[in-house]
């Protein structure tokens, strides 16, 4: 069976009549990171996440596979070494999601923090990563830098530091992970949610859940529970065990997208703020530019987050300082979007200085919750938290049924690193069969690897007229894809990256959908209406600014 959409009614009949191991509330990347983990071990294992996968935190991050270097000065040593090590995993795991990406350190005569401390601070980065990173760092003097990027502010620039860290593709990165569990024999579904719970004896016995799509109610058994839900673990915790003391400090985090040619960024830049200590990133990516991200306490219901005129105006003013020829507008804003970090409350002053440590709370009503933590170390935080769940729940005799952990080997076997470069070697073949610009052929390969070529080989036709609709049939076969928005927002960076949002080939991509979906005219009209209320909701903000 494929991991795509049109098979969850499947899952969900195989989920009413199955006892797991471990059942999972919560499909991003943590949740993921936890199916496969567990997977990969033999157990029984069953996910359900209440909208798409990624579609929370995990899908509105910065994009970046990183160690973290501004953790240094708060001398959370640990937790840079772990992400630098599973930095370096994930190269190897995911090569077409994970890129090498070089940023650029500016320091000014007023900077908070001088060359010489700022120094020491990247000579113990690249120790902490064992010297393995891509490449070591750079130290520039003033002209050097402005140089390296000429849009830089260069009045009372003392120099800049130059290091390696990584970019990626956040939300691939979660259905990635999820395919990689499907194939180990998780059962995943999305639109289905946790409601409540059976206990016996106080302790939990099985989860009622309800498919938001056909309405449908049932329950799933397990041995134990986890939760993977982020910035909801509190309400989640409090809708199923009834007493719960609340653990999450929530803090929302915005970003804006702009043309890669109206900022031309050789490497990343990093944008360090004076009052409030903050860190901003200017990221070049292959379809844009990202700049983000803000870090303010959040109160309200994280699925009604979204950027407002004060967060964009921030973000304006922050680029303003550093490339001030730039002269950018909300006119050159393509598109912004919001999120909620799922912070644990550790008692810091403000949002900034909390941890991004992660915690694995065992409560003794048989559930698991898993909140806090980085991107980047989602791998070893999913394997630490099963690590500690069998300890906890499961008898030495029941342990003995499953094997270590395997979760180091690549995502997809046809994306080996090896088998990454060949496809990069070949990309003339896919240009020559297809007839597409050499261009958009290379970001196919870029995104899938030696993949492509199958999906070249499956879908390919003289009707298909972009590699877009490609990856639309993919989306839908592999990527558990059943929904236009979740293909704009999650499986593809159109909404993001183009100034129409992807909206000249929305009707030819609302075809492919509705015919293997098999959609009626209302559903049709529901989808493409759903893209355009997100473009209202998440970019209001252009109305007011």
């Amino acid at each position: 069976m494929s991991f795509a959409f049109y098979n969850r009614t499947d899952v969900i009949k195989e989920m009413k009549s199955t006892a797991y191991d471990l059942v999972i509330i919560g499909g991003g990347i943590t949740g993921a990171g936890v199916a496969r983990d567990a997977a990969s071990r033999g157990m029984k294992v069953a996910l359900v996440e209440a909208q798409d996968y990624a579609q929370g935190t995990s899908s509105r991050s910065s994009k970046l596979i990183h160690g973290g270097i501004r953790y240094l000065e708060n001398m959370e040593f640990h937790l840079v070494f772990e992400a630098l090590s599973e930095r370096a995993l994930l190269f190897q795991m995911a090569p077409h999601m994970v890129h090498p990406l070089r940023f650029l350190l500016p320091l000014y005569k007023d900077s908070r923090v001088g060359m010489f401390k700022m120094g020491l601070g990247m000579w113990l980065y690249d120790a902490l990563s064992l010297f393995r990173a891509p490449k070591l760092h750079e130290r520039l003097n003033a002209k050097q830098s402005v140089d390296r990027i000429s849009v830089l502010q260069a009045k009372e620039l003392v120099g800049s530091y130059v290091y390696s860290d990584a970019y990626m593709d956040d939300d691939r990165l979660v259905i990635e992970t999820l395919r990689s569990a499907h194939k180990m024999g998780a059962d995943l579904v999305s639109y289905v949610k946790a409601t409540g719970a059976t206990k016996q004896n106080e302790k939990l016995k099985s989860i009622k859940c309800k498919d938001l799509l056909s309405g449908e109610e049932f329950e799933v058994q397990g041995k134990h529970f986890v939760s993977t839900v982020g910035p909801w673990t509190d309400e989640l915790g409090e809708n199923l065990l009834g007493q719960w003391k609340k653990m999450m400090r929530p803090s929302k985090g915005i970003h804006i997208t702009l043309d890669r040619n109206r900022l031309p960024l050789p490497c990343a830049v990093v944008l360090a703020t004076g009052a409030d200590n903050r860190i901003i990133f200017g990221i070049p990516r292959h379809e844009m530019i990202i700049i983000g991200t803000t870090d303010t306490d959040y109160k309200g219901d994280p699925k009604d987050v979204h950027s407002n005129v004060d967060d964009v105006r921030y973000l304006l003013k922050v680029v303003d300082q550093y490339f001030p020829g730039a002269k950018l507008t909300r006119d050159d804003i393509l598109a912004s979007y919001a999120g909620v970090r799922p912070l644990v409350h550790d008692g810091s002053d403000t949002e900034s200085k909390t941890s991004r440590e992660h915690v694995i709370v065992c409560d003794p009503r048989n559930m698991t919750f898993v909140a806090g933590g980085k991107y980047t170390t989602y791998r070893r935080m999913a394997e630490q938290s099963v690590d500690k769940i069998l300890r906890t729940f499961f008898s030495p005799k029941e342990r003995s049924k499953f094997k270590n952990p395997n979760t180091k080997c690549a995502l997809n076997n046809k994306v080996t690193v090896e088998a990454f470069s060949e496809a990069q070697s070949r990309v003339s073949e896919l240009v020559q069969k297809t007839h597409f610009p050499k261009n958009d052929v290379q970001v196919l390969v870029d995104r899938h690897g030696m993949e492509a070529f199958d999906i070249v080989q499956q879908y390919f036709s003289p009707d298909i007229k972009s590699t877009w609709e490609m990856e639309a049939h993919f989306a839908i076969d592999e990527g558990a894809c059943g929904r236009l928005d979740d293909f704009y927002l999650r499986r593809a960076p159109l909404f993001l990256s183009r100034k129409d949002h992807g909206y000249k080939m929305l009707d030819d991509l609302s075809q492919i959908f509705a015919k293997r979906l098999v959609w009626s005219e209302d559903e049709h009209k529901s989808n493409i209406n759903s893209i355009l209320k997100h473009e209202e909701f998440e970019l209001s903000w252009k109305k007011r600014i």
